[in-house]
């Protein structure tokens, strides 16, 4: 008897809430879906590549159901465009029902047709008749149009424009004894596990106004408000290898990758008066890696932002290295940072040192003017005595004091960026109060600091790290 009393309560309670459902519709023109954009711009997207999806919602506010007669796109661009309504692919939609207080997803795709052009913009206008009224959400891209390249190795010395995009497909390999040069403001633009391998030189021409970006192909949000930008291991990074010299790159960004920029060098080769690869005003960041890793090689990095690595920043192991007027900075997303923001090798014969046998010169390396800051540790190695690293008047994390490997450092000094990693804000400028503003040494600045990636004077007085403090 108490089973068969629950189960008449049961049923009891399921018909009172099913007499609680407003099963009328509307039939008043006034009653109308509301949409949470009025346009859903997908914003530049390559031509002949499927964008990535972009959805909006369609809500009732209203007491009673709504039933959409028609759904459709209209427009010369309509083709490019295609829907789904509620989980249901297709072209044209009617009947479609929402009960009061309730809401559905529309997803937007399009694919856009390879032109001369070098850009063009495409519109159409997703329709929703409902009692005999039509409203509608604007539908906006930009189609760009790009050079695509596949597995190619350039064997003579080659020179691209920035007057389209580049897409790499594969691979782009720059041969021994071949330069590759790229002109201010050109993009490449590396698809899924794609690869940039330099064997003869490279060499970038950015400008503050123009700079050069090397970076995935994805475009749009992965989420809403979280763009592809700040994503990681969408390709597999730069490779330069040991018969590869004189590589320049001048305000150059290099993001989205798995590995970021690796560099060997030629024990044979001596790198003393043309380092085997110089950054000027570069940003390397967001790797699922490290993004610069260097193997008895020799890189000059001056006014460069190292960010945002899954295992750490900056790798040197072996080698001569300078590192003037640079920000590390590592605020990775995506997993747990996995190692220290700078991290040495082969420093020293003492087994501290990680001395890897091979009887090449430990490694010598000077940071100067400089700013190591941010989540994790800041160094691998807290004790530098007897090896030839030297960090002069740098900003530094850890709490420690000055010795001959650390020269008037600020110590546990925090540099007031502007970055909100919750918010997804990666600006690693300094705030008014930052304690780095006008605390480097002019002596130290090299002639190549000057000014910024920016464009900004350092001035007598210069600030540490990469960025000029300007006021907001």
């Amino acid at each position: 008897m108490k089973f068969l009393l629950h189960i008449s309560l049961f049923l009891l309670s399921i018909l009172a809430m099913a007499g609680c459902i407003e099963d009328g519709f509307s039939t008043s023109p006034s009653d109308q879906p509301v949409f949470s954009v009025d346009t859903l711009d997908l914003g530049y997207v390559f031509t002949a590549e499927p964008t990535p999806t972009s959805r909006f919602l369609v809500h009732n506010p209203h007491g009673k159901s709504l039933s959409i007669s028609d759904i459709s796109i209209s427009g010369a661009d309509a083709a490019c465009f295609r829907m789904n309504v509620d989980g249901i692919s297709g072209t044209r939609f009617s009947g479609v029902d929402i009960r009061s207080k309730d809401s559905i997803f529309v997803l937007i795709e399009a694919t856009f047709p390879e032109t001369d052009d070098v850009s063009r913009s495409y519109t159409a206008s997703l329709d929703f008749t409902t009692n005999g009224v039509t409203s509608s959400v604007q539908l906006a891209a930009t189609g760009l149009n790009a050079i695509r390249i596949t597995g190619q190795t350039l064997t003579a010395d080659t020179r691209f424009s920035s007057e389209k995009p580049y897409i790499i497909y594969d691979s782009l390999s720059v041969a021994e004894g071949a330069t590759l040069t790229l002109d201010a403001g050109t993009r490449l633009c590396f698809h899924d596990k794609a690869m940039m391998i330099v064997r003869g030189t490279l060499i970038t021409e950015g400008t503050p106004e123009k700079p050069v970006e090397l970076s995935g192909d994805r475009t749009g949000d992965v989420i809403s408000g979280i763009t592809f930008d700040i994503m990681s291991r969408q390709w597999t990074g730069v490779f330069f290898t040991a018969t590869s010299t004189g590589n320049s790159l001048s305000h150059t960004v290099i993001r989205n990758t798995e590995q970021g920029v690796a560099v060997t060098g030629d024990p044979e080769t001596d790198y003393t008066a043309t380092p085997q690869l110089a950054l000027l005003n570069c940003r390397l960041r967001n790797s699922g890696d490290l993004v610069l890793e260097a193997y008895h090689s020799a890189v000059k990095a001056v006014g460069c932002e190292f960010s945002e690595g899954s295992n750490g920043l900056v790798y040197l192991h072996g080698g001569a290295h300078n590192f003037n007027h640079c920000t590390f900075a590592n605020n990775y997303l995506f997993t747990v940072i996995g190692g220290p923001a700078i991290q040495m090798a082969h420093l020293s014969p003492e087994p501290s040192g990680l001395d890897d046998l091979s009887g090449l010169p430990y490694l010598r390396a000077e940071f100067t003017n400089s700013i190591i800051y941010g989540l994790g540790t800041d160094l691998s190695h807290g004790d530098l005595t007897g090896t030839e690293v030297v960090f002069n008047r740098c900003l530094l994390k850890s709490e420690g004091t000055d010795d001959a490997n650390f020269l008037s450092c600020l110590w546990g000094e925090d540099p007031l960026y502007y970055t909100i990693r919750d918010e997804y804000v990666f600006d690693y400028r300094l705030k008014e109060e930052s304690p780095a503003i006008g605390a480097g040494y002019q002596a130290l600045t090299l002639p190549e600091a000057a000014t910024d990636a920016y464009g900004l004077s350092r001035g007598p007085v210069p600030d540490l790290g990469a960025y000029v403090y300007s006021a907001p």
